[in-house]
């Protein structure tokens, strides 16, 4: 049955990479980022450098690579064009936020944010990853026009999309920044919403979609 073996193939993909990245981002926490090398990511992951390389292909894209611009579209896709953009934009940013977070609301991170908390601390702190962040902030940007598919296609529609996604991604950067300063005790998908609501002046309903 080849899309059983399809997916199977790729789900191992996806937990390769996942161990791969969370080791990664261990050795760059404990070591620094500069002092370590891709060889000591494959060492630390049981695999050789070689496999490393064909899940990212850049050292960078051992902390930058995420789910983030897939997740955020695909809210995209499922939001009602009737709504102004800048809201189904929002929207779609919040709820991405939860799933990566894993939507708790338990008295410290969890495990999943502990590890977005170290990736974001890391492309704060680290030269080389804060100027490869802007090139995901412009693929993010780029994604969420793309996925308002027929909606953006005259110049004058994909100019007003490209305004608004790099507005909402702006206040985003701002919650990020806010959250890693506090150390995660803020839930990221509220701070999110707070963000968009301090840059629009609505509030962005902070409720997943069904």
């Amino acid at each position: 049955m080849p899309d059983q073996h399809s997916t199977l193939r790729a789900q191992r993909r996806s937990e390769t990479q996942r161990v791969i990245q969370a080791h990664a981002v261990r050795l760059f926490t404990e070591r620094g980022y500069d002092a370590t090398t891709v060889n000591d990511v494959a060492e630390a992951a049981g695999v050789s450098p070689m496999t490393v390389y064909r899940h990212f292909p850049t050292k960078e894209d051992l902390v930058l690579f995420d789910q983030n611009g897939r997740l955020v579209a695909d809210r995209i896709l499922a939001s009602s064009a009737e709504q102004p953009l800048v809201h189904r934009i929002g929207r779609a940013l919040v709820d991405s936020a939860t799933t990566l977070t894993g939507g708790g609301h338990g008295d410290g991170p969890t495990a999943n944010e502990r590890f977005l908390l170290a990736r974001l601390r890391l492309m704060i702190s680290t030269p080389a990853l804060r100027a490869r962040h802007l090139d995901n902030h412009y693929a993010l940007q780029q994604a969420i026009v793309d996925a308002l598919g027929d909606e953006a296609t005259d110049p004058e529609a994909a100019f007003h999309a490209q305004v608004a996604a790099s507005a909402c991604l702006a206040a985003m950067h701002t919650a990020l920044v806010r959250w890693a300063a506090d150390d995660g005790r803020t839930e990221l998908p509220d701070l999110i919403a707070k963000a968009l609501a301090a840059a629009f002046g609505d509030p962005v309903d902070t409720v997943p979609n069904a």
